[in-house]
């Protein structure tokens, strides 16, 4: 399982999906560990300078680069949550630690 969490702040879930500019990567080792590794993505800026279909398709490259298949996230557009709909990438719109939140996401 490999969660992509938008960041807040370094230990925060939340903000949106589409204009975030820190993410978390985190992949499920055996044992139920977390390893997690923060990206600066600087989606927020690319917005502005993109039309809607070339940032969610830069978005899809990353998330399938990273082969994410759970996205968590405070706040994500309908558009948005249509384009990872048809990835079969599982969106859950949550906040709260990040360490709360991931396990949350991966028993659900």
């Amino acid at each position: 399982m490999v969660i992509l969490a938008t960041l807040a702040d370094p230990e925060t879930v939340g903000g949106g999906f589409g204009r975030a500019d820190r993410v978390a990567v985190a992949r499920l080792e055996d044992g139920g560990r977390f390893q997690v590794e923060e990206i600066e993505v600087g989606w927020g800026e690319k917005h502005d300078q993109h039309a809607d279909g070339l940032h969610h398709a830069m978005i899809a490259k990353f998330l399938q680069e990273q082969a994410v298949d759970t996205v968590v996230t405070g706040h994500m557009g309908e558009g948005m949550q249509r384009m990872l709909g048809s990835m079969k990438i599982r969106v859950v719109q949550m906040v709260g630690p990040l360490s709360d939140v991931l396990k949350a996401a991966s028993e659900t």
